[in-house]
């Protein structure tokens, strides 16, 4: 449930963003925000939307059911929960392939969405993104509808998914890596340009969530 608060922090970080987006990223950086015909906004050589690198986590299993209610039965209530999500070297392994798939871009600098979860939030995950400059863009609480992967990227996977079952974490590593290579770029494109309409429709909604 969004208090008020919440959800005028929504409306503020968004005006923010956009506004920022919309302005660009210095004086060579001359952008140009368009309409799709579905009402979505684009940007079309923004630095700032150039630059930014979003992610997030989810659960995949050797079995995935192909409904919510299936996968209500997927673990017993006494069953741990790892808190352990070793996120600087997930951080680690994420700086080298940016080095390796965005030449340049370490170099004019990161601009990092994540959520605020305790493990993005501690000390030594902070202390990591200052030694490296990234910028973090300001996320909301209680915001998965302002995440990419959460509203772009995890439903069409977990589609995929639906109804497959893997001997070995081998195999379903192996489907996952074979999915993601599949992917046209231009999909995580439309993921990260839906951020602008995405800011605007917090704005027009008051802070509400936005459907998926």
């Amino acid at each position: 449930m969004l208090t008020k608060d919440h959800k005028l922090q929504r409306v503020e970080i968004s005006q923010r963003l956009l506004q920022r987006c919309q302005q660009g990223n210095g004086d060579e950086d001359t952008t140009h925000i368009g309409v799709g015909p579905g009402g979505d906004f684009h940007a079309n050589n923004n630095l700032f939307v150039d630059n930014l690198i979003t992610g997030d986590e989810t659960w995949v299993h050797l079995h995935t059911p192909e409904t919510k209610r299936d996968s209500m039965t997927w673990k017993h209530p006494s069953s741990p929960v790892t808190k352990n999500f070793k996120v600087q070297s997930t951080l680690d392994r994420l700086k080298e392939a940016i080095r390796r798939k965005r030449p340049g871009l370490l170099r004019r600098g990161v601009v990092f969405q994540h959520d605020n979860a305790t493990p993005h939030s501690a000390n030594l995950t902070q202390q990591w993104l200052q030694r490296y400059g990234w910028e973090i863009l300001p996320h909301p609480a209680h915001s998965p509808d302002l995440a990419p992967s959460d509203f772009h990227l995890f439903g069409p996977l977990k589609r995929h998914l639906g109804g497959m079952a893997f001997e070995t974490e081998d195999d379903l590593i192996s489907e996952l890596r074979n999915w993601f290579d599949n992917l046209d770029v231009d999909f995580f494109r439309v993921g990260i340009n839906s951020l602008l309409s995405r800011w605007q429709k917090y704005i027009d909604l008051h802070g509400d969530y936005v459907e998926k």
